[in-house]
C-alpha cells in the first residue's frame, strides 16, 4: 500500500547493493536524482529520506517515501514506453523490468532522521561507488560529507551547497583528505572524487532567460558561450535558418492554443532532440532550436559595490545636484581665467584670490581696477549659490545612507520590468542574473529576513513584503506595467494562484511558473494556453533542471550546462574520445546518433592543459572558428581520434550511454 511507511529497523541492516549510488536528501532534487541514476543510467540506488511526519496518517499523502515511489512507478511506464534502458531499443541487463514495481524495487528507499554512521552503514556507504548529499541545509550537508569520507575514504562525494566560497574550500578539504587516506590514488580519480554543486546556480540561467524578450537560451562555461535560439515554422515559400545545427524540434502543439509543453511522456508529439536532417525536413510545421552561435566567454566584469565605502557618487546626489555643482565649479574656473587675464596676475594666484573671495574671506578690492571688483562682486553672488548647493549634499548624502539599509519601493513610473516572486536560494540567484543583464526587476516576498532580502538591498532592488495571494501586493510590485512574471517560490499551489491572478490583470502577461510535477505542469499549461493563447507561458521544475549535472557528477564527469526545451532537456559536456567506442575511430558525421548526441566542436588544448570545465582556453589565438582552443564547424569527415576531446549536445539518455558504467545493472 503506497501510504503504508514501514517503520526503520532497530538493528542496521546491510546493504544488498555494492557498487551502488546512494542518495541523501529532503525535498524533491533527491527524489529527480534517484530517478535519473535508475532510469537514465540503469545505476542501483539507495534513497535515504528523512520520516515523514504526517505518515502516522495514512489517509494524508504522502510528501517523502510516497512521494518518491509514485514518482518511480510515473518514471518506469515513462521509460517503458520509450523503450526502456540501454540504447534505445528495449532494456539492457536485468534493468529493464516490465512490472509496474520495478522502480521501487531498483530504488532501496531508508528513512533516517540524519544521515549519521547507521544511517550510512544500513546504506552500504563503505560499498558504495558515489554518494550524494542533496538535503536543503548546507550545514547538514558538510557534517555528513565528513562523516561520509571518514567511513570510505575512496566514495565519490557530490555534495549540495549554496554558499559557493565554502563549496570551494570543502572540496578542497575532502579531495586532501581522500589523498591521504588513499596514497596511490589516481590524479584524475582524485580530481572527481568531491564535487561541490548548486542547484540554484544550474537553474538560475535557465529561469532567467523566460524572462527575455523572444526565446534565446545561453550556456555560460569557462572560456565558452553557447547561444541558441527558439525559432517559429517557416511560412509558405519561406526556408528557416538552421544556424549552426538543429537541437531541437518542438512539439507538434506548441503553437495550438490547447497544447501542451512536452515531457518524457509526450510521445511522438512532444520535442525532439537532436534530430537528424530527414526529421527535420519531416517536421513540418514545427518550431525548431539551433545552435546560433558560439563565442569566447571573456572574463567577467567586475562587480560594481552599490553602497557603503566606494560606492559611485549617483547613489548618493541626484543628477539635478550633480549638473549644479558642475556649474559652480565651471564659474569658478571662469572667474579665476578672468582675473587672471585682466589683471595679468599669475594664474595660481588668480585663482587663490577668486576662491578668497568665493568664500568672502577676501578684503574688499577698493582702489583696484574696475575689473577686479567686477569679479570679486561676481565670485561673491557665486558663493552665495554654493551655500544651498552644499545644504542639498549634506541632506541627500544623508537621506542615501539611511536608505542604503531599508528597502526600495517600486517607483512610480516604473514599467517593462520583471516581477519575481520568492527570494529563497532560486529567487535570489535568478535575480541576480537579472540584474547582470541589465533587467529592471521588482522582487516580492512574504518573509522579511528572507535569504535574498540583504541581496536586494545591495543591489538596490525594489522589494515588496507582502503575501502574493492577498490582495494589492501584485499591484504594488506594477505588475501591470511589467514584462513578465516568474513565480519562483518553492509551493506549487502559490505559483498558480499568483500566476492566474496576474493574468486576470494583464492578460497578455509572460509567465513563467516553477511547478515539481509533469502531470500538473501539463495540465495548468493548457489551461492557461487556452484561456490566454496569445500570451506566453513557460513551467519549469528547478529539480529537473539540476538532476542531470548531479547524476552526471556522481558518474565522475562534469557538464558545461543544460538548457531546457519544454519539459525536456539538453546537456552539453566535454567528452575524451578514448574509451568510447561510439566516437573512437568515427567521422563526426558517424559519431551523429540521433535522439542522443551530436559533436559540436573539437578541444586542440594539449591533454596536460585541459580542465574538465574547458577553462583553459587552449593554445593559439583565439579566431572566429577557433574560439579559444575550440574548433567548430568541424568537417564532417574528420576522424576523431582518441587524444582528442570533443564537446557534444546529447540528452540525457544519449550522455548516460557514453558514461555508463559496465555491469551497473547487475546485483551483487
Amino acid at each position: 500500500m503506497l501510504g503504508h511507511v514501514p517503520p526503520l529497523p532497530q538493528q542496521p541492516q546491510r546493504s544488498p547493493f555494492s557498487g551502488h549510488m546512494v542518495v541523501c536528501g529532503d525535498d524533491a532534487l533527491a527524489q529527480r536524482l534517484a530517478v535519473e541514476l535508475r532510469y537514465v543510467y540503469g545505476e542501483r540506488v539507495t534513497l535515504v529520506l528523512p520520516p515523514d511526519p504526517r505518515s502516522v496518517r495514512p489517509e494524508l499523502p504522502l510528501t517523502g517515501r510516497g512521494r518518491a515511489a509514485a514518482l518511480f512507478g510515473r518514471m518506469s511506464s515513462a521509460m517503458n514506453r520509450n523503450g526502456g534502458l540501454g540504447n534505445g531499443n528495449g532494456a539492457s541487463g536485468n534493468g529493464g523490468d516490465n512490472d509496474t514495481n520495478a522502480g521501487v524495487e531498483a530504488v532501496r528507499i531508508l528513512q533516517a532522521a540524519e544521515p549519521s554512521d547507521e544511517a550510512f552503514e544500513e546504506a552500504g556507504i563503505d560499498t558504495a561507488a558515489a554518494l550524494a548529499l542533496v538535503y536543503d541545509d548546507d550545514e547538514r550537508n558538510i557534517r555528513a560529507a565528513l562523516t561520509a569520507r571518514r567511513i570510505n575514504p575512496r566514495v565519490r562525494l557530490v555534495i549540495r551547497l549554496y554558499n559557493r566560497k565554502l563549496g570551494q574550500h570543502l572540496e578542497a578539504l575532502l579531495d586532501q583528505a581522500a589523498a591521504v587516506a588513499s596514497p596511490g590514488l589516481d590524479p584524475t580519480a582524485l580530481d572527481a572524487s568531491t564535487t561541490v554543486l548548486s542547484d540554484a546556480d544550474t537553474a538560475a540561467p535557465a529561469l532567467a532567460a523566460t524572462a527575455l524578450a523572444g526565446s534565446s537560451k545561453v550556456i555560460h562555461a569557462e572560456g565558452l558561450l553557447l547561444r541558441a535560439a527558439e525559432r517559429t515554422p517557416p511560412r509558405d515559400g519561406q526556408i528557416a535558418d538552421p544556424g549552426l545545427c538543429t537541437l531541437a524540434l518542438l512539439s507538434s502543439t506548441t503553437h495550438d492554443p490547447a497544447g501542451t509543453e512536452g515531457s518524457d511522456s509526450s510521445g511522438d508529439e512532444g520535442p525532439r532532440l537532436l534530430p537528424d536532417r530527414a526529421q527535420v525536413a519531416a517536421a513540418t510545421g514545427r518550431g525548431t532550436i539551433v545552435l546560433e552561435a558560439v563565442s569566447q566567454n571573456g572574463p567577467a566584469a567586475p562587480a560594481t559595490r552599490m553602497g557603503g565605502r566606494s560606492a559611485p557618487l549617483s547613489q548618493f546626489f541626484s543628477r539635478r545636484l550633480r549638473w549644479s555643482a558642475l556649474g559652480v565649479g565651471l564659474a569658478v574656473l571662469g572667474l579665476a581665467v578672468a582675473s587672471s587675464f585682466t589683471t595679468g596676475d599669475d594664474p595660481l594666484h588668480a585663482t587663490y584670490l577668486t576662491l578668497l573671495d568665493l568664500f568672502a574671506m577676501g578684503d574688499p578690492a577698493i582702489g583696484e581696477p574696475t575689473a577686479r571688483q567686477i569679479i570679486q562682486i561676481l565670485s561673491g553672488v557665486a558663493g552665495l549659490m554654493l551655500l544651498p548647493l552644499l545644504v542639498a549634499g549634506v541632506l541627500e548624502a544623508f537621506g542615501s545612507l539611511r536608505t542604503a539599509s531599508s528597502l526600495r519601493r517600486p517607483p512610480r513610473g516604473l514599467s517593462g520590468h520583471v516581477v519575481l516572486l520568492g527570494l529563497g536560494k532560486i529567487g535570489t540567484r535568478v535575480l541576480v542574473q537579472l540584474r547582470e543583464l541589465g533587467i529592471p526587476v521588482v522582487c516580492v516576498e512574504d518573509d522579511p529576513d528572507a535569504r535574498g532580502i540583504p541581496v536586494a538591498r545591495r543591489l538596490h532592488v525594489p522589494v515588496v513584503i507582502g503575501d502574493v495571494t492577498q490582495e494589492g501586493v501584485l499591484e504594488a510590485a506594477k505588475i501591470r506595467r511589467s514584462r513578465a512574471l516568474l513565480a519562483l517560490t518553492s509551493v506549487d499551489t502559490t505559483n498558480l494562484e499568483a500566476a492566474l491572478y496576474a493574468r486576470s490583470v494583464k492578460p497578455d502577461l509572460r509567465v513563467t511558473l516553477r511547478l515539481f510535477d509533469d502531470e500538473f505542469a501539463t495540465a495548468v499549461y493548457r489551461t492557461l494556453r487556452t484561456a490566454h493563447p496569445q500570451a506566453l507561458t513557460r513551467s519549469r521544475s528547478v529539480s529537473h533542471l539540476a538532476a542531470p549535472s548531479f547524476a552526471v557528477a556522481m558518474m565522475g564527469r562534469q557538464i558545461l550546462g543544460a538548457v531546457p526545451v519544454e519539459r525536456k532537456v539538453m546537456l552539453f559536456a566535454a567528452v575524451e574520445v578514448a574509451g568510447h567506442p561510439q566516437l573512437e575511430g568515427r567521422t563526426v558525421e558517424q559519431a551523429f546518433r540521433a535522439g542522443a548526441w551530436r559533436v559540436l566542436a573539437l578541444d586542440v588544448a594539449p591533454p596536460a592543459d585541459r580542465r574538465p570545465d574547458l577553462a583553459t582556453p587552449g593554445t593559439g589565438p583565439a579566431t572566429e572558428d577557433r574560439p579559444g582552443g575550440l574548433i567548430w564547424n568541424l568537417h564532417p569527415g574528420y576522424v576523431l581520434q582518441p587524444t582528442d576531446r570533443v564537446v557534444i549536445a546529447a540528452t540525457r539518455r544519449g550522455l548516460a550511454e557514453l558514461l555508463r558504467r559496465r555491469g551497473s545493472l547487475t546485483r551483487h
